[in-house]
This record gives structure tokens, sequence and C-alpha cells, in this order.
């Protein structure tokens, strides 16, 4: 018959063989988003807490005036590892991004709009990449059409827009990727801590992908579903931010090209 340390020992052994290896934290850029996140924050917890990850969520306000930084506040007081970073300067998702990035303990960063138009479960799907060595996971929007949720005229409108000018990006930059500008990825805080970026816009998303790519680390994009969100409004001006987002391509995909022709004149010699 087994002692009881032997019994411990075992129990002990199952416990560490069931736990996940990653630590998550999970960035939520917010404007106006109370409603989304009172859904979304309680998701996340009930869907983490079962698989029983060491996770914290941060949200990363600017100074929203529909209270979305005392929602998040309350969430806090109700789980224990929801952090709220508030903004009082609204510079853009790339600024709050970067905030709630470097703010991170975790070892695995996990970033996503906070208006519920992406599934949470796909996660896990980001982590198993990483568990096969990929240090930035991106989720696609545009490896098939059903992925987009395209139930009104003007959102029809986005996706083209999206999908074909993501088509430049791929052109312009060399990156095989479908979808540059998704916000639903997860990145090593190693890779995030070395790769430096500095745009305070969504074009950050192009530049993390640009640097990760220069910095030699292992980028895979998966398919993931678009939803629609059903409260509130997007926050993205597409007349205006395009002719800002195509400008920063350019420069990225210059880059990129150059360091690339470096390198292969640097093997040759």
């Amino acid at each position: 018959m087994p002692k009881a340390t032997e019994i411990k020992e075992s129990k002990e052994i199952k416990t560490a063989a069931k736990k996940p290896k990653y630590s998550l934290s999970i960035v939520l850029p917010t404007y106006n988003e109370r409603k989304n996140i009172e859904i979304l924050i309680p998701e996340l917890e009930n869907l983490f807490l079962k698989k029983r990850y060491d996770f914290e969520i941060i949200v990363v306000d600017d100074s929203s005036p529909d209270g979305t930084a005392e929602a998040a506040e309350e969430m806090n007081r109700r789980y224990r590892n929801v952090r709220v970073i508030v903004r009082l300067k609204k510079e853009g998702i790339g600024a709050a991004l970067r905030e709630g990035y470097n703010a991170a303990k975790n070892e695995i960063i996990v970033s996503m709009d906070s208006d519920l138009s992406f599934d949470p479960n796909d996660i896990f799907r980001f982590l198993e990449k990483i568990e096969e060595g990929y240090d930035l996971v991106l989720g696609g929007r545009h490896g098939s059409e059903n992925n987009y949720e395209k139930k009104k005229f003007k959102i029809y409108v986005k996706w083209f827009i999206s999908k074909f000018g993501n088509k430049m990006n791929k052109v312009l930059s060399g990156v095989n990727v479908s979808d540059f500008t998704a916000n639903f990825r997860a990145i090593k805080k190693d890779a995030w801590k070395h790769i430096k970026t500095k745009e305070k816009t969504n074009s950050i998303l192009l530049e993390m992908i640009i640097l990760s790519k220069v910095k030699g680390y292992k980028i895979i994009e998966i398919p993931v579903a678009f939803k629609d969100r059903i409260h509130g409004e997007s926050k993205i001006n597409l007349a205006r931010e395009a002719p800002k987002f195509v400008a920063k391509l350019l420069k990225f995909s210059a880059k990129y090209r150059l360091l690339k022709m470096k390198d292969w004149s640097n093997k040759k010699n």
C-alpha cells in the first residue's frame, strides 16, 4: 500500500503536468467600450480559469466618457486579475497597445479588440503555435470570405478596402501575410521587448510584423473569424487613416527590403 507522502507526490506530479506551459497577459485597448468589456472580460475569465492559466487582463483606456475604466475596475474587484491603465491623452491605438504591452508581466502577450469582433477561443490556437516555436502569431481575417462577417453594406465596403489594402501590403512589403491590420495576435514578451516599436496609430500592427521579420523572429498567420460589433461604433476613420497607413507601409517596406538586401549581400561575400 503506497504511503501518504507517495500519494501526495503523485498528485503534485499530475497537477504540474496539467498546468499550462505559459503565462498570459491579455491587452484590451478601449475607448467607449463599457457594454462590450462587461461581456468580454467574464468570457475571458471563464475560458482561462477553466484551463488553469496564470493570466492577467490589462485594460488600456483612453479616458472613455462612458465609464469603461470604472467597469473594468469593478471587474477587478470580482476577479482580482484585471489591471486598468487610464491614459489622459488620447494618442491612438498604437500608443495604447504599446503601454499595455510594456506593462505586461507574463511570458506571452495577447492583444485583441474589445468590441467582441473576435472569438477568444482562438487564443488557444495562438498558444499552440507558440508551443511549436513561433514568436509572433497573427489572426488573419482574409483567409476565407466566410471569416469576415458582412451583413451590412457599410461593413462590406470596409471588408473590401481591408482585403485589397492588405494585398497591397503583402506585395509591397514582401512579407507573406494576408492580414497586417488585425489587432488579434500573440507575441512572446522577449520578442516584444526586442523589436522596439514607435508608432502611435494602428500602423503599429504593421510595424510589429515588419520589425519582427527584420529581427528574424518566426511569424505565422492563422485564419480567424471576424464579426461586426453589436455595441458602440468603430473608431477607425478609413478616409483619414488609409493615406497615413500607405505612407507608413512604404516606409516600413523599404526598410525591410533594404535590410534584406544587405543581409543577402553579406552572405554572398
